[in-house]
């Protein structure tokens, strides 16, 4: 599911309009990214939570050449699925 299908499908869950829903998507999606660039997390109980993880260094491999590479330490974006999300999966 892309974008516009979630804004359709939400739209005809609620009955609000497109354009609302997608103003919606967006609020939600840039409030999202705001908390995890100040370290933070954003947690939606039965949903998941939205953090960040910190990798450590490493080194790789280069695929084309097989060379070893030095891969540097950095941050990413992480989710994990709550426990009501769960269970609605399996």
């Amino acid at each position: 599911m892309n974008k516009a299908e979630l804004v359709s499908d939400v739209s005809g869950k609620t009955g609000l309009s497109k354009k609302d829903v997608a103003s919606v998507v967006d609020a939600m999606q840039s409030s999202i990214t705001s908390a995890l660039v100040k370290g933070g997390k954003v947690s939606l109980v039965g949903f998941g939570t939205f953090q960040v993880s910190n990798r450590k260094a490493r080194t790789g491999l280069n695929p084309r050449t097989g060379e070893k590479i030095k891969i540097a330490a950095c941050k990413v974006p992480k989710f994990v699925a709550g426990k009501g999300l769960k269970e609605k999966v399996r």
